[in-house]
């Protein structure tokens, strides 16, 4: 089974550098959380991953079609719950002025279908916390 792995490491009281193949990204808290403001937080991330594992496979289903599709845009909205804090549910919304609705309708549901963060999100998955 593949895997993939990410790694993250402090930088600083609020600040976690995550490496991701050659690229880093910043994890951080707002200033009103106590943090430095130095990168979005590990949920808004989540919606990030979301939205971006199911653009790119949109995409990619567009481009085995060989079709033109240039103006998607994506929003992705998650409420929160306490106790444990949460996302109760996410709503991604996908937009584009693509004249044939059916067909686009369809590539919709391949992306949905070939995203892992959304796979993952509504089968469920096993989470390990071990420590070393």
């Amino acid at each position: 089974m593949p895997v993939i792995t990410v790694t993250l490491k402090q930088i600083d009281n609020a600040t976690t550098e995550s490496t991701i193949r050659g690229h880093k990204v910043l994890i951080d808290r707002p200033t009103a959380k106590d943090g430095n403001d130095a990168g979005p937080m590990g949920g808004e991330l989540l919606l990030a991953a979301l939205g971006g594992c199911f653009n790119s496979n949109l995409l990619a289903a567009v481009r085995a079609r060989d079709l033109s599709i240039d103006d998607v845009s994506i929003e992705v909205n998650g409420s929160l719950v306490d106790h444990p804090q949460r996302f109760e549910s996410i709503e991604m919304i996908v937009r584009s002025a693509y004249p044939d609705r059916t067909e686009f309708d369809k590539l919709v549901t391949i992306a949905e279908r070939s995203c892992i963060v959304a796979n993952s999100l509504t089968k469920g998955l096993d989470l390990t916390v071990r420590v070393e």
